[in-house]
């Protein structure tokens, strides 16, 4: 693989962190090709359109974010036939492409049978995408993600071309197991044999935080697309900082006059599309993040976290992006 050739990017599917506020802003921000909503858990039902739409208002923006960028649903669950009927409904809404998870590590939901304890049945991935695939136009790309395995990866191979034979179009892994939940290091290199064994492309995910850590893990793994997650909420211009690597040049970390209006412009948008109760909640949790790549913002940070009521915390956040860019 050339060292610079171009790769996508795309943006991991993360349970209650990357929601379409984050989506709105990180592709706002720039360098993503492709995001992933968090999962639509099914169970035995059909779900009301209203429950597609609460977990990708990009519904009504054909599917994509207010940036441009398109927007995958990604489904839940283990009963193959509802899986197949919500996935038709979802097509019937215009979803450009479908994708399958069986990576959640969540004990809740792997409990009720969902996500990463199904890589333990390769006959249950094969009928679930096999059930989707079906029942959905040939013109809609049915994907899927998964883990190296569940205990252990004596049946990763077996699963990924399950999947593949089943009729998915692309298959993401993550490269741990569910039992390794996010532990690093990431295994990159067990992705490569499974790579080279399907038809189908692969892109690997995991434990990619820096520019570094991205030309690694193509090396490792030998795929030419990578999918992002805590790396680009915690980094919001590391897509732009990877794509500037790709052309042989190199992109500055942001200064925090340059964060400053994204922090009061996530605060604003979740007080306008949440309870305004929670709106501290999502802001500190991304804050955190952030801190943790710009050390420079941990005492603003620590400011705000002990506040708890909504019009204060507004309060502080607007003195402290006042502050930011007046010392920038």
């Amino acid at each position: 693989m050339p060292p610079h050739s171009a790769g996508r990017i795309l943006l991991a599917p993360m349970e209650g962190l990357v929601d379409h506020i984050m989506r709105d802003m990180l592709t706002q921000i720039g360098g993503i090709d492709e995001c992933v909503t968090e999962f639509l858990r099914i169970t035995d039902q059909l779900l009301p359109v209203k429950v597609f739409k609460r977990i990708c208002p990009e519904i009504d923006n054909a599917w994509r974010t207010p940036a441009g960028t398109p927007v995958v649903l990604q489904l839940l669950g283990s009963d193959a036939d509802w899986m197949a009927e919500n996935a038709q409904r979802a097509a019937r809404l215009g979803a450009p492409a479908l994708d399958i998870n069986f990576g959640c590590p969540a004990k809740t939901v792997n409990r009720h049978r969902g996500g990463a304890v199904l890589l333990e049945e390769p006959e249950t991935l094969f009928a679930i995408v096999r059930a989707v695939r079906q029942a959905v136009p040939d013109s809609i790309p049915v994907t899927a993600k998964m883990r190296l395995g569940y205990k252990d990866r004596s049946l990763l191979m077996e699963n990924a071309k399950a999947i593949e034979e089943a009729g998915a179009s692309q298959l993401v892994i993550h490269a741990r197991t569910k039992v390794e939940g996010y532990k690093p290091p990431a295994h990159w290199q067990e992705i490569e044999p499974v790579r080279q064994q399907l038809a189908i492309p692969v892109v690997a995910n995991g434990d990619v935080c820096t520019v570094e850590d991205y030309h690694a893990c193509r090396l490792a793994s030998g795929c030419q697309d990578v999918m992002i997650g805590r790396g680009l909420v915690a980094q919001p211009w590391l897509a732009l900082q990877i794509r500037a690597s790709l052309s042989g040049q190199e992109r500055a970390a942001p200064l925090l006059v340059e964060v400053a209006p994204w922090l009061e412009w996530f605060l604003q948008r979740n007080q306008q599309l949440m309870l305004s109760k929670f709106a501290p909640g999502r802001v500190k949790q991304w804050l955190k993040m952030l801190a943790g790549a710009m050390p420079d913002l941990r005492q603003w940070v620590e400011l705000l976290q002990s506040e708890r009521d909504p019009e204060r915390f507004a309060e502080r956040v607007h003195a402290v992006v006042q502050e930011l860019s007046a010392a920038s």
